[in-house]
């Protein structure tokens, strides 16, 4: 194999790697059976926390999908097993689970972890290839990796079965986040910070209200309406009807169709735009982008309306670019 690979350009070995590793993500998905819930059911009902661990290149992994869980509603931290066997099995308490990966399933740096999780009756889910390996053994359910060929050319570095693993581990992570129940609102409280922070935010958190928001009835003259349009400075005004509900738009591409000598003797509801995009308060930051820009006539501003159409807000595509949606 590695003199076969020897031959081959940068592209051809990146595209059999990648095509050796998706051969075993195929083979791990038809492997899966009824022992895959049953992970679930222990790890969902674990009172504490999800305890991660493996060694080497499954510690990377292991530690990844601790991050995971925890950022999708299954508290979990990871535990290096070198490391428990010097205190940090004090990390681990009663209500605890332990997740643990080897994809011999003989580490020796998982024994003491092994042995702690069955002397506390913490329940022990396995990720390992071997079926007859002490780690199998002594796990309550071992979810056992399907015979896959490693992307390495001397088949010894971790890679095809690495990533097995990984997309397990995150299997694991949204069969749970769906019997949870996680949601966008969820996701957004644990992450608050950076882009995606900000894309998880509420066009009720970002719009301008009040007196700010550029409203007119549909009755008034188009000389009073720009006046209004410049002072508000979103470059467009709203028009509602006797009930206060959103009846059109006036924008600068409106004015631009109806340039006459009439036009500032007009009204605003003859010039507008009926039945313009809106959005709903809870609507979030990063669908109102998406509404704003997905359109064959992209917009910058979109009001937000409440459920019987009238308007509550406004918001403009610099608040989001401001935020760090896009």
């Amino acid at each position: 194999m590695a003199e076969i690979l020897a031959e081959l350009s940068d592209l051809e070995v990146a595209r059999d790697v990648l095509a050796t590793e998706a051969a075993g993500l195929r083979a791990l998905a038809e492997a899966l059976d009824e022992r895959f819930a049953q992970a679930v059911d222990l790890l969902q009902a674990a009172t504490g926390r999800v305890v991660v661990s493996g060694m080497g290149k499954s510690g990377h992994v292991a530690r990844k999908l601790a991050a995971t869980l925890a950022s999708t509603g299954t508290p979990a931290l990871f535990v290096h097993p070198a490391e428990a066997s010097h205190g940090d099995l004090g990390m681990l308490v009663p209500g605890d689970a332990v997740l643990a990966l080897s994809n011999s399933g003989e580490t020796a740096e998982l024994a003491d972890l092994i042995a702690h999780a069955s002397r506390f009756a913490l329940p022990l889910v396995a990720i390992t290839a071997r079926a007859e390996s002490t780690l199998a053994r002594a796990a309550a359910v071992a979810l056992i990796l399907p015979p896959a060929r490693e992307a390495c050319p001397m088949g010894l570095a971790p890679t095809t079965s690495t990533s097995m693993q990984l997309a397990l581990g995150d299997a694991l992570a949204v069969a749970l986040l769906r019997r949870r129940g996680f949601g966008a609102a969820d996701f957004r409280r644990i992450h608050p910070g950076g882009r995606l922070g900000a894309r998880l935010r509420r066009a009720r958190d970002l719009m301008h209200d009040g007196a700010a928001i550029p409203l007119a009835p549909a009755e008034l003259a188009m000389d009073a309406a720009l006046v209004l349009m410049t002072e508000k400075r979103f470059g467009c005004l709203g028009v509602v009807d006797g009930q206060g509900r959103l009846a059109g738009i006036v924008t600068d591409g409106d004015l631009r169709r109806h340039m006459g000598p009439d036009l500032l003797r007009r009204t605003a509801g003859e010039i507008m735009t009926a039945g313009p995009r809106t959005v709903a308060p809870d609507t979030l930051a990063g669908e109102a982008l998406r509404d704003m820009t997905a359109h064959a006539r992209p917009v910058t501003a979109l009001f937000v309306v409440d459920a019987a159409g009238r308007p509550v807000g406004i918001l403009h595509i610099h608040d989001l670019l401001r935020e760090g949606v896009a």
